[in-house]
């Protein structure tokens, strides 16, 4: 991903650190409440762990504990999610972990126009960011529109955008999952089942709860799909704030969840690709949630 930077910027402005995740984190914070803008990379953010302290402590805390007087402007990024055939401690999502730290922004990309225009915004707001970008996307390609090529292009932290219009189903999800989420909502309609609106929620923290609700008072009905944990999860915190909010009187049933697996990631394959869900997955929640079969 960082391909090319080294030559272009030179060794004092990309620096490849010993695999040393608390030490290269709080170099970048302490750079960071210095007045630079550093972009921290991991490897994975399965490894991110072992910087949790700077992240969580130090970046995301400080301008509370400072009375507002010193900022982290700091842009943490890396691959999210399950790889493949990397087993279990390579193998999870961070969504819900930093999504549910006051402090940070937590942004996650699903195509190519998302990861420019949250990246950029990542690096020029004033707060903690932290960029969960897919590995098993970066060899994905998707068109850019001439808006999205300018140097200018910039997404808005907060702001979920509907990838597909529909009327008799809501589908949010992120990350990878909007790509399986959109498949099984084109499988649907060509089936004549429903047709499904999909959202791309794009940021996870803060979230666009209106745009859901929005959808919701539209569609009536809810299915929730990310690649993580059910437990405490996006999905959880989306069902939890549509309960309590207007919306709720609109639903015709019950919010549903599409998630991995409860389980550390196997590593035998065939295991590892039951335990995240599809768009075979996602179709079938959603006819069940409608009443209905594929092809009846």
């Amino acid at each position: 991903v960082s391909k090319g930077l080294l030559d272009k910027f030179g060794p004092k402005r990309v620096i490849d650190t010993p695999i040393t995740e608390s030490g290269f984190c709080g170099l970048a914070v302490g750079s960071a409440f210095a007045g630079l803008r550093p972009v921290c990379e991991f490897m994975t953010w399965n490894f991110a762990m072992q910087a949790i302290d700077q992240i969580v402590n130090s970046a995301a805390k400080t301008h509370y504990m400072s009375g507002g007087n010193v900022n982290c402007p700091i842009t943490f990024r890396g691959p999210n999610g399950a790889a493949a055939g990397v087993a279990a401690q390579h193998s999870q999502c961070f969504a819900a972990w930093y999504g549910s730290v006051p402090g940070l922004k937590v942004v996650s990309p699903w195509n190519s126009e998302d990861a420019k225009g949250l990246l950029k915004a990542a690096i020029r707001d004033p707060n903690p960011v932290v960029v969960l970008e897919n590995e098993l996307m970066y060899g994905e390609h998707f068109p850019m529109s001439e808006a999205a090529l300018s140097k200018d292009f910039v997404i808005e932290i907060g702001k979920a955008k509907i990838e597909k219009e529909g009327s008799d189903i809501t589908i949010v999800a992120h990350s990878r999952s909007v790509g399986f989420a959109l498949e099984a909502a084109h499988l649907l309609e060509k089936e004549g089942v429903c047709k499904a609106e999909v959202i791309n929620l794009r940021s996870i923290r803060p979230l666009d709860v209106d745009t859901i609700i929005k959808s919701v008072k539209k569609t009536n009905r809810l299915v929730t799909v990310e690649g993580g944990w059910p437990q405490y999860g996006v999905g959880s915190e989306i069902c939890a704030q549509i309960m309590e909010s207007e919306a709720f009187d609109y639903l015709d049933a019950p919010v549903v969840r599409v998630t991995g697996a409860d389980i550390p990631t196997p590593y035998a394959q065939n295991l590892e690709t039951f335990a995240f869900p599809d768009t075979e997955v996602i179709a079938r929640v959603v006819t069940r949630s409608l009443n209905k079969k594929i092809g009846a």
